[in-house]
């Protein structure tokens, strides 16, 4: 059992957010919607929750109304084996009306902020010398290219 699981507050978008989400990523569902009772405070039969999975992850979205907004104070880490994975997650996300923002960050068109970044960011960050040379390639990217970033961490 998944112990701690992910509450995204939406205004209105929950399902069409998660549906968004589960085409993206492989072996994604949608695991069940409820809607709005009387007597509470959304509009009546409006999805209320969603619960999904990524990836096996298990999220629940909220249609929470437009009081709370997403923020870079929190993000979803993706970790990629491939330039392709990540060519793939960042073009998906960015779709629609996402933006790209800057060292392997992108906000998507709801307005959540995700990092696409290699598996091996933590090996290639190994030593304070790859460290730096690795943070400098980092720092003028917006989508990461794991081959510049390889070549940084082995001086090159």
């Amino acid at each position: 059992m998944q112990r701690i699981t992910p509450f995204l507050w939406f205004d209105t978008q929950a399902e069409e957010a998660a549906n968004f989400y589960v085409s993206i990523f492989k072996n994604s569902r949608i695991t069940s919607i409820s809607r709005y009772p009387e007597g509470t405070p959304g509009p009546v039969g409006q999805v209320m929750v969603v619960n999904f999975e990524l990836d096996g992850q298990k999220f629940i979205a909220l249609n929470g109304g437009p009081t709370f907004k997403f923020t870079e104070a929190i993000s979803l880490l993706v970790n990629c084996e491939t330039q392709q994975e990540i060519d793939h997650y960042w073009t998906k996300l960015t779709a629609g009306g996402g933006n790209e923002v800057e060292c392997g960050w992108l906000k998507d068109k709801y307005g959540l902020s995700w990092q696409i970044v290699p598996a091996n960011l933590e090996k290639l960050l190994g030593t304070p010398e790859k460290a730096k040379r690795v943070m400098a390639v980092v720092m003028k990217s917006k989508k990461l290219n794991m081959a510049e970033m390889e070549r940084a961490a082995e001086g090159k």
